[in-house]
């Protein structure tokens, strides 16, 4: 037993060791709907009272068909947790659905180590899985992680305590960040950046990883994100963290140790095709305004940045003050200058302050934090306006050499016009699309 704090569980925590689930995912999220309509923003965070013998920490292990990796890898989890967590935990396996001998082997665990709870399942799902087990826990900390513990446990105490805490609302590991250390095939790879790079492009996320299995989230927020995430599978990961980003919800990333099962049977992909349509879902409900709601918010926290068409109407209004101030300019340097000077100086100095705008009032990013990485993205994304501008006042000169000042500035608004989608984008994507990579620390504030 580590030092730290009482370990002995309550008569309440005890009381089962082998739960059925038969409930449907729908009653559980109508009642969570109905409760949000009512409910305050969520209050500044406070930290985990720890001083009690219930768990601290409910780590959940969703598992379908895995009798062979199960009882080591549930072992191995609970002596990590006895020698290193300070705490009371809980480890509950949920079983969505096995066929083999999971059941079994989760019930004998759970009758042996009197921290381990076993939870079945009739339905397959892992968001399923997860959305029971964490809605039924009492613990103030939720976490899960895989069974094949591809992930290193000695990230599992780093992830969990800025929520214990009270300096995060939510964990996640991560395998894209610096420090991380990831041993996977080719194939594995791509797809995992292929797809956080989609999420970066899509809906704009600044969280670097989403579907590593390993999450924890403060149970005071999971009872108003649950109701809200509609997925029951592996998009459940995702969708949970977009409308807590959105929310302006505080998300830690932690880099982990991570080696590849090779015994994975994910079905790439039909998952991917999955999340292709959680991601068009939650694209169009981000669009239309109807997600996150203002219930979710911290009562300190920042505003979010919005819906697309949010964004896209703020982006525009910057991008004509822009506009307006790169022609005033241009008429006012080329005198001095000439023609293509003109330009170029004229974009660089509204380049930085279209970056500023946009960095505050499109995407909603405060404090100085990444202010340089945003500016020299966005000077990067000058260049190719610069490019595109310069080049359509080159062919105007080679193709009508006796073409007046109005000629050119009509040329440059249809430039500057034709380069707008693109800008957009790669602001989205690229420039505002990650924070600073950090060995720990916050993507969402």
């Amino acid at each position: 037993m580590a030092a730290g704090g009482p370990r002995a569980p309550s008569a309440a925590y005890r009381r089962h060791t082998l739960r059925r689930s038969t409930d449907k995912d729908e009653p559980v999220r109508e009642q969570g709907t109905a409760a949000l309509k009512d409910a305050h923003p969520l209050p500044q965070r406070t930290p985990v009272p720890t001083d009690h013998p219930d768990p601290v920490l409910d780590v959940v292990v969703p598992v379908f068909n895995e009798e062979t990796d199960l009882e080591p890898g549930v072992r191995r989890l609970h002596a990590h947790l006895s020698d290193t967590f300070p705490y009371a935990f809980r480890i509950t396996i949920a079983d969505n659905a096995s066929t083999d001998g999971t059941p079994e082997i989760a019930a004998r665990l759970a009758g042996e180590l009197p921290e381990v709870e076993a939870l079945r399942l009739d339905e397959k799902g892992r968001g399923r899985a997860l959305r029971t087990a964490w809605s039924r826990s009492q613990a103030p900390v939720l976490a899960y992680v895989d069974v094949d513990l591809s992930t290193e446990l000695a990230a599992l105490f780093p992830l969990v305590a800025p929520l214990i805490s009270g300096h995060s609302d939510i964990a996640i590991g991560t395998r894209l960040a610096r420090g991380a250390r990831v041993v996977r095939g080719p194939k594995r790879e791509i797809t995992s950046r292929c797809y956080n790079a989609l999420l970066r492009s899509t809906l704009a996320v600044r969280f670097s990883d989403a579907q590593c299995g390993f999450k924890a989230v403060r149970r005071d927020v999971a009872e108003r994100l649950l109701p809200l995430v509609k997925d029951s599978g592996w998009f459940f990961d995702t969708e949970l963290l977009v409308i807590a980003e959105r929310a302006g919800l505080r998300i830690h990333e932690v880099p982990v140790d991570w080696v590849d099962d090779p015994d994975s049977r994910v079905d790439i992909v039909a998952t991917a095709l999955a999340d292709l349509r959680g991601i068009a879902r939650i694209g169009a409900a981000l669009a239309r305004g109807t997600l996150p709601p203002a219930e979710l918010r911290r009562s300190e926290g920042d505003e979010p940045s919005g819906g697309l068409v949010m964004q896209l109407v703020r982006f525009a209004a910057v991008g004509a003050v822009s506009t307006l101030a790169h022609l005033l300019l241009y008429t006012l340097l080329r005198p001095v200058v000439g023609a293509q000077a003109a330009n170029a100086l004229a974009l660089l100095i509204c380049a930085i302050g279209n970056t500023a705008a946009n960095r505050r009032l499109t995407f909603g990013i405060r404090g100085p934090g990444g202010v340089l990485r945003h500016q020299a993205r966005g000077l990067a994304v000058f260049l190719l306006g610069l490019t595109l501008t310069s080049g359509s006042l080159a062919v105007l000169h080679v193709t009508a050499p006796s073409a007046g000042p109005r000629v050119e500035l009509a040329v440059l608004i249809a430039a500057n016009l034709t380069a707008t989608l693109l800008r957009f984008l790669l602001f989205r994507a690229w420039v505002f699309g990650t924070r600073p990579r950090r060995r720990t620390g916050s993507t969402s504030s």
